[in-house]
């Protein structure tokens, strides 16, 4: 996904498209290889292939919205590939493979709220703000397939605000200057709570988060704020540059690193969806974000 220049989907057999070089399919039956955020280069020309890694192409994960662009800051960016998204869905409406188009949104704590009062009421209703706005967004993107809406919750050490406002206060969202260094995890919560309470109650998508284990306790703690074990997860850890070990369901092939997901939700719930095991958080593979997707869950 975004996290330093990075920027985070169905079906019930596996039906093989085999390329020149790079592993043959992803497996095992219900699993995807896909792309998040900016463009990559998908081969063929339908049905399409996932590049480097082979086999059909499974997703496109794009950021529908970005809390920093919705409110004017400098350098503020959406990525997103309508070329990869158009791939991913003709993958899945005219050849039954993959999930299509996945969206999530770029998320903001508290400290970049604009009313931020150190309440949680305030907290609560910045989260329903961004939901709201989120699916305004949807609205206008009739290319999304995928039921989930994802909640992109990390510390991307970009401007205007190095936390997303999850761990220090701005003295407005725009500005990149700290006027408190410290964000309660009960307020960072009902942000989150109440991003996935106006999903649930004002569409049908499904709210869920992408982050990883150790971002997820430096926002949340490991108290009963950071319990999400009901809530959809994308993760991004362990991630590697080595696109040859593309992985088989939750591990990368030949090695013991598995997908490792938050908050009470392991690589065995019903709620691990996704995986970016290449491409983000600097970890470098000379082409863009990898993802493992698996499809079975939400059949």
């Amino acid at each position: 996904m975004v996290r330093q220049g990075t920027v985070p989907v169905l079906a019930l057999a596996l039906i093989l498209t085999l390329p020149s070089a790079g592993v043959a399919a992803d497996s095992p039956g219900g699993f995807w290889y896909g792309t998040d955020s900016w463009p990559m280069p998908v081969g063929g020309t339908g049905p399409y292939i996932a590049p480097e890694t082979g086999g059909s192409y499974g997703g496109y994960i794009g950021m529908i919205g970005n809390w920093a662009w919705w409110n004017g800051c400098p350098g503020a960016f959406l990525a997103w590939s309508n070329t990869n998204s158009q791939q991913a869905n003709t993958n899945l409406t005219s050849y039954g493979r993959g999930v299509g188009t996945a969206i999530y949104w770029f998320m903001g704590g508290p400290g970049v709220d604009p009313n931020y009062n150190g309440t949680t009421a305030e907290a609560y209703s910045w989260g329903e703000r961004q939901a709201a706005r989120t699916l305004s967004d949807i609205a206008r993107q009739p290319a999304v397939k995928y039921p989930v809406v994802f909640m992109d919750i990390e510390l991307p050490g970009i401007s205007p605000a190095p936390d997303n406002g999850w761990n220090s206060v701005y003295t407005s969202p725009c500005s990149g200057r700290v006027v408190q260094d410290y964000v309660p995890a009960s307020l960072d919560r009902e942000d989150f709570n109440g991003f996935w309470d106006y999903i649930s109650q004002h569409s049908s998508y499904i709210p869920g988060v992408y982050s990883e284990p150790g971002i997820w306790a430096q926002i949340f703690g490991t108290g009963s704020a950071a319990y999400i074990p009901h809530t959809h997860e994308w993760t991004y850890e362990p991630e590697t540059s080595n696109v040859s070990l593309a992985p088989s369901g939750w591990c990368l092939r030949g090695t013991s690193a598995c997908a490792e997901f938050f908050g009470g939700v392991t690589g065995s719930s019903p709620q691990a969806l996704m995986w970016q095991w290449s491409g983000g958080g600097g970890v470098s593979n000379g082409n863009g974000d990898f993802d493992q997707i698996d499809a079975a869950t939400l059949k």
